[in-house]
């Protein structure tokens, strides 16, 4: 494109620029004007008929369609006419039928910030046009509706009972008298955007082709003046071809204005120089084919240096990629090159129609040995584990030795940590897997020598099939992780084979941590009550309060399925302190009914036990206006065992407070008697093991008489749980152990259940019957004998 025509065309786009400036500035004002002189008839109209009041205190139908009508025919551009009362309500609607889809804007909106009196202006977005007018409605950015709301003014009290038209003729009258004015309705007139623009369009197209006339003449104007400008310069272009094809060799003469000879000397210039410029280029070109020469021999030699290069990035790449799929410490095959070759090997198995068999390897309490080893150790042991792994599946099993071929199927991994993967190809049945799993086992479950000592570890390993248990890699290896985890819920040290039943107590669990969180809050707990009698007189020496889960589909709960669920999940302290406060409330009740429990005891979850279990507790007290006697708090071994002085300030803290404390489950876990001497306790408690124990011989009831013996010479009193029969009853009082907490006596009740047992003497007649009943049993045995 030459000169002349690139100014025309700039020149030509300014001006339709300015025209089209023009024009939205013409039609944006008109639109305005009419809008404006629109608003202004409606107002007009509204304040030029009074009879409006009557209209909107009568609401007859015929005359508020007349009226709304007259509105409407105002303007094409009103879309709708609407008659609401006082407080927002619809009295009537009139609309064209373009517009009936539309919905009606809320009353509060159009109102909002507004006074009664004040005059309403609401736009919003979106809303029908007419189908002529659709392709206007995208031009001007989419329809938008102006909601005009404008109040309607009664000289007549609206709210006053029997009003007659003469009542509003006569204020009407005599406006003299009239001392207020009341706003009896509001009229909303709509109006379209759209419609309102069609009424520009006359206006628009009278600027629009007066502009176009007069960017005609001054295009005229300006091609003719850009042509005498550009000629010489077209010449000076010509010129300047026939100089870069060597044509020109002569000194030009072109006439022209000052800058026109400016650059004919230039180019002048240009002539004589490139006749010295040739006569240079030919010396230069030798000098070139000199240095070319020189050049090509080091490059050859730079060649040499770069084929070097490129055989180190090859090794590093290829280090590379062996660091990014296979596993540092035991160099075999990591999580991802485990997925994309198992993957591989589904894909095949299934167009073979062949089984493949996955094991999951789990080391069993690993983390004991990093804990008691370090970590160097542990990382001895999983190298060695690896080594067994490998040696220890056929070579049909496994095709993967530690191989630098990586073309093989590479089917023994390291998932991470103590986890490994063996894939098994080919088999034929579930059986042959299980085989060899056993076999992995037993090999794993050898002696190791680490760091010149003897481990001895075991495995937990899930089996899971492909196609029968799932069809990709990510379901099969969440079947066969799935089994390992049963394995190791069954007691580790096992083999398990995955079926359906495990993802379904999977989803169990799932459902049940999903309820459980929501339990305290739906006030789904509940506590139950054990009593605990002195069985010399019958006497309720105090209460444990234990919590059951009100499931409401599954009833009730055992606490052994989901309080470990509960202190896994971290709602073990919400619990607790749930129990804690009811418990305490739940005595307070007791004795205002007129009951007598000396006390209650709550069980404590090591979880629980934290520096702010003290306040909890004192919160607890403060909030039920329980006395702290009252109360008795059951330790597990498992918090006193620990020596650190926190725990130690902790317990002091508790007996500070005036609590009672016992010891919970004695003998169960790690009994010591150190810890027994250095807690303030107040009682022992003998676990429901030892009392079951007591029928197996005289072991266990030498161990019972010892913990007996140290109970009582450590001043500290004894509560037997879990009695159920007559004769461990009287082998305790034999011992001079009298409170017995069992099912002989009582199972856990509610509150509801409890009142009745605390009754005077309830449990000593229930002891004279246990006692009658056996002496029966004594007597019949006799004669049976004799």
């Amino acid at each position: 494109m030459s000169i002349a025509s690139k100014i025309n065309v700039l020149i030509a786009l300014l001006a339709v620029l300015a025209g089209l400036v023009l024009t939205a500035f013409v039609g944006q004002r008109d639109y305005s004007y009419q809008r404006d002189a629109l608003i202004l008839s409606v107002s007009s109209l509204v304040g030029s008929q009074p009879h409006l009041q009557l209209t909107s205190y009568y609401r007859e139908s015929a005359e508020v369609k007349s009226t709304l009508e007259e509105f409407l025919a105002l303007s094409p551009a009103v879309k709708r006419a609407v008659l609401f009362d006082g407080q927002g309500e619809v009295i009537g609607e009139e609309s064209y039928s373009w517009a009936e889809g539309d919905a009606l804007p809320r009353f509060i909106d159009m109102r909002k910030d507004l006074s009664p009196v004040d005059r309403g202006i609401y736009t919003t977005s979106g809303g029908a046009v007419p189908e002529d007018l659709e392709l206007l409605s995208k031009l001007t950015l989419g329809e938008k509706t102006t909601s005009l709301t404008l109040p309607i003014i009664s000289v007549v009290d609206p709210t006053k009972k029997g009003l007659g038209r003469e009542d509003f003729a006569a204020a009407l009258a005599y406006p003299e008298l009239v001392s207020s004015v009341y706003v009896i309705a509001y009229l909303d007139v709509e109006i379209s955007s759209t419609a309102l623009w069609s009424l520009t369009l006359p206006t628009v197209a009278l600027s629009s082709g007066i502009g176009l006339v007069v960017l005609f003449l001054f295009w005229l104007l300006t091609r003719s003046i850009t042509r005498r400008i550009t000629a010489p310069l077209g010449m000076l272009a010509q010129v300047a071809d026939d100089i870069a094809s060597g044509k020109q060799t002569e000194p030009l003469r072109i006439r022209g204005s000052g800058e026109v000879r400016d650059i004919a000397e230039v180019l002048n210039g240009i002539i004589t120089g490139l006749h010295s410029y040739t006569r240079q280029m030919d010396t230069d070109r030798k000098m070139l084919s000199m240095k070319v020469d020189e050049r090509t021999e080091q490059l050859s030699r730079r060649k040499e240096e770069l084929d070097s290069a490129e055989q180190k990035v090859t090794e590093t790449r290829s280090k590379l990629r062996h660091a990014a799929y296979f596993d540092n410490l035991t160099s075999l095959p990591n999580r991802k090159l485990f997925t994309e070759q198992l993957t591989l090997l589904l894909r095949l198995a299934q167009r073979g129609n062949q089984n493949v068999g996955l094991l999951h390897v789990d080391i069993d309490n690993f983390k004991r040995i990093n804990d008691s080893l370090g970590a160097t150790a542990g990382d001895q042991l999983l190298r060695e584990v690896s080594e067994r792994l490998a040696a220890g599946v056929r070579d049909s099993d496994v095709l993967h030795r530690g191989t630098d071929d990586e073309s093989s199927l590479m089917d023994l991994s390291r998932l991470g940590g103590d986890e490994f993967t063996v894939v098994l190809n080919h088999i034929e049945s579930i059986d042959m897997a299980k085989r060899v799993a056993d076999r992995l086992a037993s090999s794993i479950a050898e002696p190791y020598l680490i760091d010149r000592q003897e481990v001895i570890v075991s495995s937990s390993i899930g089996i899971a099939l492909a196609p029968d248990h799932a069809a990709d890699v990510e379901t099969l290896l969440r079947a066969a992780n799935t089994a390992m985890v049963n394995a190791k819920k069954r007691g580790r040290n096992r083999v398990v084979i995955y079926d359906d039943s495990m993802e379904s107590a999977n989803r169990e669990r799932l459902q049940l941590e999903n309820d459980l969180r929501r339990a305290v809050e739906l006030d789904q707990l509940l506590l139950h009550y054990q009593p605990q009698v002195d069985a010399l007189d019958g006497r309720v020496t105090g209460a444990e309060s234990l919590v059951r889960w009100n499931h409401p589909k599954q009833g009730l709960i055992p606490p052994f399925k989901w309080i470990p669920i509960a202190e896994e999940m971290g709602l073990i302290e919400d619990v607790g302190e749930w129990v804690l406060r009811r418990a305490c409330a739940d005595l307070v009740e007791l004795r205002a009914q007129g009951h007598s429990l000396p006390k209650v005891s709550v069980n404590v979850s090591a979880l629980q036990f934290h520096d702010e279990f003290v306040a909890t507790v004192s919160s607890a007290l403060q909030d039920s206006g329980l006395p702290p006697e009252s109360l008795e708090v059951e330790l597990t071994e498992g918090i006193m065992v620990s020596n650190q002085e926190s725990v130690v300030s902790m317990v002091q803290n508790l007996k500070d407070l005036g609590i009672r404390l016992s010891i919970d489950d004695f003998g169960t876990g790690y009994s010591s008697l150190s810890y027994l001497t250095r807690f303030p306790l107040d009682e022992l408690k003998i676990d429901r093991s030892f009392v079951l124990g007591l029928a197996k011989g005289s072991q266990d009831v030498e161990l019972v008489r010892a913990i007996i013996a140290m109970a009582k010479s450590l001043g500290l009193e004894i509560v037997v749980e879990g009695v159920e029969r007559m004769e461990d009853l009287e082998f305790f009082l034999g011992q001079g152990v009298s409170v017995i907490q069992g099912f002989l006596f009582s199972q856990p009740v509610p509150l509801t259940q409890l009142s009745p047992l605390l009754a005077p003497e309830h449990f000593l007649r229930q002891l004279q019957r246990l006692q009658g009943s056996q002496t029966k049993d004594d007597d019949a045995i006799t004669l049976e004998e004799a």
